[in-house]
């Protein structure tokens, strides 16, 4: 199912469902549909990324960041996604996304979106984002202040932190690449 319908259901279905908490998982339910599927006749591994961004759209909503990004005239921008497949979805199969906000540092906010069937994690995407205005990028501890979390993010796990400080090594490997080019 492409993704604008996608999203579009989860638009309707969202005056039904409760606000969140900016700690909280959100969860939405889907199905796999036959645009979802590769070759192998499972979910692709591209479309786990797609279906996060319904995940983390639906999370954006509830918990609120959509008003405050709306009062500081700023933009999501994902910087970063990192996945894990365990088991595989097949046609038909329902599944829920799991989203969750890990945490955050001086820069990037981390999201994860568990996708979980009959009981099971079958895949987690992992996010690093941030919200850009007019001025730059906003600090995630002034944005989820007004979304009513404290400044200092929860202690986030030992990988993600690495992970994260990876990616920033890599963002400096490939600028040093284009000014030798």
């Amino acid at each position: 199912m492409n993704l604008w319908f996608r999203l579009l259901l989860m638009l309707l279905r969202r005056p039904w469902r409760n606000p969140a908490q900016g700690l909280e998982s959100t969860v939405i339910r889907m199905r796999v549909w036959p645009l979802d599927l590769d070759f192998n006749r499972h979910v692709t591994n591209g479309r786990y990324f797609t279906l996060a961004d319904v995940g983390r759209m639906d999370f954006v909503l509830r918990s609120g960041a959509y008003r405050v990004a709306i009062r500081a005239k700023a933009l999501p921008i994902v910087g970063d996604t990192w996945g894990k497949f365990r088991r595989e979805l097949r046609l038909f199969e329902a599944f829920e996304v799991h989203t969750k906000m890990l945490g955050w540092d001086d820069k990037w906010s981390f999201m994860e979106h568990r996708f979980v069937s009959k009981g099971r994690v079958i895949g987690v995407v992992v996010m690093r984002g941030l919200f850009r205005s007019a001025k730059g990028i906003i600090p995630p501890g002034e944005f989820v202040r007004d979304l009513g979390l404290p400044e200092k993010s929860p202690a986030m796990p030992q990988w993600l932190t690495s992970w994260s400080e990876n990616c920033d090594v890599m963002s400096s490997e490939l600028r040093d690449e284009e000014k030798h080019q």
